[in-house]
């Protein structure tokens, strides 16, 4: 069966925006060109039409190109239309009242893992914000870790540490120079993993012991979450 072939325009336009990150919010049109790969004029055409349509905004002032207010639009209706999203909600409240710490769910873009949705309702001085849409390392993040361990390539992770997560369903980063830890395990739907659902706090307030008992809160969560999304978890992982 011969496949259709892809719009080249439509091709170049996604390709245009998908250009545009949280390390790279502006671009130039020299640089937006140079990814491209097209004429400078071709560029500017792809940019015209999508100022139009509200997905690219452009700074006189600066030559500067970053994207539009209809791409906050678009990607509010693209998560609501996730029912994990929703689902989660509930799991992850309780989850941070009884923890007192940041809950974080991200799901895999293909790429790397993005913050979806975030429970914040902890009472301490210092804590962390997690800002839904923030995405997070591949391989250096305990979402990352999750998602290559059980639904992508665990050749990325540490030959050692690889079976650890899969055996407990947890994985756990710590940034010691900032001071940070996240603790993560899996959340299952028709027997694949959707999404990571994490404790993220500080090194002090978070263990970083696959048994610890914060670890086996977070898992029995992502078990009831996944439970409700229609997983039946294995009885020798169930946690009591």
């Amino acid at each position: 069966m011969t496949e259709t072939p892809i719009n080249q325009s439509v091709e170049r336009a996604v390709r245009l925006l998908g250009f545009f990150s949280a390390e790279e919010p502006e671009l130039t049109l020299p640089q937006l060109t140079e990814r491209l790969g097209t004429a400078r004029a071709t560029t500017h055409r792809y940019a015209m039409a999508l100022r139009r349509v509200g997905l690219l905004r452009y700074d006189a002032a600066g030559g500067i190109y970053s994207l539009g207010p209809r791409i906050v639009e678009l990607a509010a209706t693209a998560l609501s239309g996730l029912r994990i999203i929703r689902i989660a909600g509930p799991h992850m409240e309780r989850l941070a009242a009884e923890l007192n710490e940041t809950v974080v769910l991200s799901i895999w873009d293909g790429e790397s893992p993005i913050v979806v949705r975030v429970a914040d309702n902890t009472d301490r001085i210092v804590h962390l914000v997690v800002r839904t849409g923030s995405r997070l390392a591949r391989s250096e993040s305990a979402q990352g870790k999750i998602f290559l361990a059980f639904g992508g390539d665990g050749s990325e992770l540490n030959a050692r540490e690889l079976p650890r997560i899969l055996d407990s369903a947890i994985a756990v980063n710590t940034q010691t120079r900032d001071g940070i830890r996240a603790v993560a395990t899996p959340v299952f739907q028709d027997r694949e993993v959707i999404a990571a659902m994490a404790v993220v706090g500080t090194i002090p307030n978070l263990p970083g012991s696959e048994t610890s008992k914060l670890a086996v809160r977070l898992r029995r969560a992502a078990e009831q979450l996944s439970a409700e999304l229609g997983f039946l978890v294995d009885d020798e992982r169930s946690t009591a």
